[in-house]
């Protein structure tokens, strides 16, 4: 029998091996999670201070800051070691709990954008009810359903993942431990194991998206017979801005993840998980929040108070 050699760390390849990208890749990276870190906690925090925004669209909000803080920064310590040392040696556990928190927040994120879009539904078709639809008790939850998919969906995956046997290769090609990139590495059978992850992805965001689809479905049938111009430019406003962050979200998520990974390229996924694992979580507070008017007069109410308190 060929001796084989059982794997117990994993080497991260990094997102380049040019030397002369390394700095300003940092620097950019620096950038964006600073931003990240400033937009999403600076969000959660506006809300938690300002009593105005406490209100079931502001709560799935700061949820949905917490989700892509936490994502972003389950991340950005790997991508950072890998540009500053080259290769990043990190071991067994570290890489099945990188992996977890990530699939964790994730996919918590594809159910808060669901829950977005019922609340929106409940404001804009059914406004004479929606104090009793929304309540507390409902948002409270819609939000711990929505982290509980996360975490049962990250078990699912870690299991899967770290159930196979790897034995051969231990270089994953990638910046951090994402599930193609090792799965492809193990030298056991993982056709089933690629099967269930597939398959609770496509139901994960297809369950998302159905009620993304006929939530919006019925706040376009109810803003078209509104037959008021201020209203239908007011809503369509404000749906625009959540129909796109979900075309790139979840476009990005069906791209990486619902395809066995013998069909992934290694490069091109590590363009688009960039994409999503830091610019999104980024862009959302400004996609979703900083473009809103109460957001803004909430801002510049902590402004006014902070430049008092200084004496400004």
């Amino acid at each position: 029998m060929e001796n084989t050699t059982e794997v117990t760390q994993f080497v991260l390849l990094g997102l380049t091996k040019a030397i002369n990208l390394r700095t300003p890749l940092i620097m950019m990276f620096i950038l964006i999670y600073v931003i990240n870190a400033i937009g999403n906690l600076g969000m959660i925090l506006l809300i938690f201070v300002d009593s105005r925004l406490h209100t079931p669209m502001y709560f799935f909000l700061s949820n949905l800051s917490l989700m892509d803080f936490c994502y972003s920064t389950s991340v950005f310590p790997t991508v950072m070691a890998g540009l500053f040392i080259g290769d990043e040696v990190i071991s067994y556990n570290a890489c099945a709990a990188q992996m977890f928190f990530f699939a964790a927040f994730a996919t918590g994120e594809i159910f808060i954008l669901a829950a977005m879009a019922y609340d929106r539904y409940a404001a804009v078709c059914k406004p004479l009810h929606y104090t009793t639809i929304m309540t507390t008790g409902v948002c409270a939850c819609l939000a711990t359903v929505c982290h509980a998919g996360g975490f049962l969906n990250a078990v699912i995956h870690v299991i899967e993942t770290f159930g196979l046997t790897f034995c051969s290769s231990n270089m994953v090609h990638h910046f951090f431990c994402d599930i193609p990139a090792v799965m492809a590495l193990s030298c056991s059978d993982k056709h089933v194991a690629e099967m269930v992850v597939v398959y609770v992805d496509t139901f994960n965001v297809s369950s998302a998206l159905s009620v993304i689809f006929v939530s919006y479905v019925f706040i376009f049938i109810t803003i078209y017979r509104m037959r008021s111009s201020a209203g239908y430019q007011k809503a369509l406003s404000t749906c625009a801005s959540h129909v796109t962050a979900i075309t790139i979200f979840f476009g990005t998520i069906i791209f990486m993840y619902l395809q066995p990974s013998s069909s992934h390229s290694m490069d091109t996924d590590k363009m688009a998980s960039v994409f999503y694992t830091m610019v999104i979580p980024m862009l959302n507070p400004i996609v979703y929040s900083l473009r809103n008017k109460e957001v803004k007069n909430a801002i510049k109410k902590v402004g006014e108070k902070t430049k008092s308190s200084l004496g400004f």
